[in-house]
């Protein structure tokens, strides 16, 4: 029993180890939501890529919040917007092919 408990222990450290979890970020991309409350369309986008949430890290950037003026004077009228590691991916809505096609680019530039 206590080995078990050891072994359990042993398991749970692994899996929270601030090395796991950087590896496992890394090799996922963000996909940065640019968004604010009640957006129904952020809501419909989000439900689209459900499928694809174990290939990517979500960011979400809530563009009303006073540190983020910039992003609400730039993306205010064309929410939800996508940036895909940075760079700006998509906005209005989830194009599946552009979306798979980032993620392709991504993973073929990392194997």
């Amino acid at each position: 029993m206590v080995l078990l408990q050891n072994s359990i222990k042993s398991w749970n450290l692994l899996l929270s180890s601030p090395i796991r979890k950087m590896t496992t970020e890394q090799l996922l991309p963000i996909l940065t939501l640019y968004t604010k409350e009640n957006c129904s369309l952020c809501d419909e986008a989000l439900e689209v890529l459900r499928p694809y949430k174990h290939r990517f890290q979500l960011e979400e950037v809530d563009i009303k919040k006073k540190e983020n003026k910039d992003w609400f004077n730039k993306y205010r009228y064309d929410i939800p917007v996508f940036h895909f590691n940075g760079k700006f991916l998509m906005k209005h809505r989830v194009d599946l092919q552009v979306f798979e096609k980032a993620l392709k680019k991504y993973k073929d530039s990392n194997t």
